[in-house]
């Protein structure tokens, strides 16, 4: 059997490059079963927007559930793409979803975040032989998505949480989830998700951790803003130690030279997206006054991406389809080494369908420049609709 062989995917997958919001949903609706489907999710590109699209979707779903959230890209049917109107169509025949918004996030109680997982999920009658999981979509810039994730995934114990920070392209000014109709800023959005199709979880780098070491010695946590490294100023003291002038310093040198955290036996990409003032940097995920960070290097990007989705159900089927989330400063090396074709045809090969993000969840830790992504396998003769 030929992997890489075209076949109907059990999910639908639907794209507009329309700039008008209701000709762009109007455009993508012929492209799916709505009868058939459970729910949707909708990946919005840049510029797009989001009323008109919120009441086209409203007005042209046929009432099927529309959950989503915008982006800094989209990886469609052929790979990566920036102007695209991505909606996929997950069918009732295989998948069951109940939706839990989080509004305020600036404001949340860790508490009340937990026992209204808690109480979702007990609302939620399990399907006997049915796998369970967690999708989420956060506000990328909110700053809350560490401590989010991780109640989720203590709240919810074995269900594994996945998903992906909203992007707004490389602005970094505002980012919205799209929950009940509506798109908003600091929310959040969990999916409680069944499905009889084997599930298995997708996370991977593409870095090595270098013998070169920085102290985070002052820090304002609750802003991730690091303003010292080392006893040096942060932005100066990163530019010193990967070759850089500071004036020189953006996303592409950010993305080529990450900074990692150790946990347990991994580590982990601790993003940089900005150097405020040429003196602190600004971070996409936790830091704080003492936290060790270690300089990574790079592996190649292609052989990595293309290994890492080298994944197989139990009866050694590739996946019929991988929601992917991929960090946007993945995206910017690519395009900086110019690799966006081979990579895209990766994505092709493997069946991968998703979004750039401005961070992933990863079985409840928020991580940065990191694939994360969860393959569907479909058996033979499974697939029932619930009624």
């Amino acid at each position: 059997m030929n992997d890489a062989s075209p076949r109907p995917s059990v999910v639908g997958v639907a794209v507009s490059y329309a700039t008008d919001p209701d000709r762009a949903v109007a455009e993508a609706v012929t492209q799916i079963d709505l009868a058939a489907t459970c729910f949707l999710l909708v990946l919005v590109p840049e510029g797009l927007a989001l009323g008109p699209l919120s009441a086209a979707l409203s007005s042209r779903a046929q009432g099927v559930p529309a959950f989503g959230c915008t982006t800094a890209g989209q990886i469609t049917p052929s790979g990566y793409d920036s102007g695209a109107l991505l909606i996929l169509a997950f069918p009732r025949r295989h998948f069951r979803c109940a939706s839990l918004p989080f509004e305020s996030l600036s404001g949340m109680s860790i508490k009340s975040v937990a026992d209204e997982a808690r109480r979702h999920e007990a609302r939620f009658p399990h399907t006997a032989g049915w796998n369970r999981l967690a999708l989420v979509f956060v506000d990328g810039l909110s700053k809350r998505e560490d401590v989010l994730v991780s109640t989720l995934q203590t709240a919810l114990d074995s269900v594994p949480v996945f998903g992906g920070s909203a992007g707004n392209g490389l602005s970094f000014r505002e980012t919205h989830v799209l929950s009940d109709g509506v798109f908003r800023s600091d929310a959040a959005l969990m999916l409680l998700i069944e499905t009889d199709l084997d599930v298995a979880g997708i996370g991977f780098d593409h870095f090595l951790p270098t013998d070169t070491q920085m102290v985070v010695t002052a820090a304002i946590p609750e802003d991730r803003l690091v303003l010292e490294l080392n006893g040096a100023p942060a932005a100066q003291e990163y530019a010193r130690l990967v070759g850089c002038p500071v004036d020189r310093l953006g996303p592409r040198v950010f993305a080529e030279n990450p900074m990692l955290v150790r946990q347990n036996h991994a580590y982990h990409v601790r993003a940089v997206h900005g150097a405020p003032g040429g003196a602190a940097l600004s971070f996409l995920s936790a830091i704080d006054d003492g936290l060790i960070l270690t300089l990574g290097r790079g592996r190649d990007i292609v052989e990595t991406l293309d290994a890492g989705l080298d994944v197989r159900g139990a009866q050694g089927r590739a996946p019929d389809v991988v929601l992917g989330f991929d960090c946007v400063l993945r995206r910017l090396e690519i395009e900086h080494k110019h690799l966006s074709a081979p990579v895209s045809d990766v994505f092709r090969r493997r069946r991968v369908i998703g979004f750039n993000t401005y961070g992933e969840q990863h079985r409840g830790v928020h991580v940065n420049q990191t694939f994360v992504g969860v393959a569907f396998f479909e058996a033979e003769g499974r697939g029932r609709e619930l009624q």
